[in-house]
């Protein structure tokens, strides 16, 4: 059996609900979940830097440190998933991908997570590169190191290294001539800007 793996990041500061969350999560054995917990919503915004979570499960009053606009922007792939623990005005819901409430069953807290994340392998390697991405592929191609990237990205250089793993698990290139043939297709560089750097990949 294959399995499609995914990364959660789940945000409430009650270990309950967190816990029960995690419960159900374990009988989706079609899936291989990682999960991240958060706590503190001071901690929000670094975590989710370096978790670079598939699904982030939040309590809507976590967002004090970041807006859901921010950290859809920054990682466009992210699927977002309000945590209703309490009575709240639904207009707040809205910019969610999903809700799940404390008052769901099972069956329907399952529901709701496989639509949203169940997505064929094929699709998974051509979902699009967000913006940060995408300038880490220019750098890599122009012969930057991970720390260059780091300082003209204004990043850590753990993170620029998650960028490039997740950057070759979308699109399964493995090789700088690779990314310098995507980046050309896709009008992220000007072939002038780099014939220096093919004529040396081809040598």
């Amino acid at each position: 059996m294959s399995y499609v793996s995914v990364r959660i990041t789940l945000a409430d500061s009650s270990v309950v609900i967190r816990s029960g969350i995690l419960a159900v999560l374990k009988r989706l054995d079609t899936f291989h979940f990682r999960v991240f917990e958060i706590s503190d919503p001071e901690q929000l915004k670094s975590s989710l830097a370096w978790q670079n979570p598939d699904v982030l499960i939040i309590n809507p009053v976590f967002l004090s440190a970041i807006s859901l606009q921010q950290i859809k922007k920054e990682t466009p792939q992210i699927k977002c998933v309000a945590l209703q623990n309490f009575l709240i005005d639904s207009a707040v819901f809205k910019p969610y991908d999903e809700v799940i409430s404390i008052y769901d069953g099972e069956e329907q807290i399952i529901d709701k997570i496989t639509k949203l994340v169940h997505a064929p392998e094929e699709e998974k390697r051509h979902e699009s590169l967000s913006a940060r991405e995408k300038e880490v592929i220019v750098c890599v191609i122009k012969g930057m190191t991970n720390k260059q990237i780091a300082d003209n990205l204004c990043l850590s250089t753990h993170t620029v290294i998650t960028h490039r793993r997740n950057i070759s698990a979308k699109l399964q290139i493995h090789s700088t001539a690779g990314l310098i043939i995507y980046a050309i297709v896709n009008k992220l560089v000007e072939l002038d800007d780099i014939k220096g750097l093919v004529a040396d990949t081809d040598a």
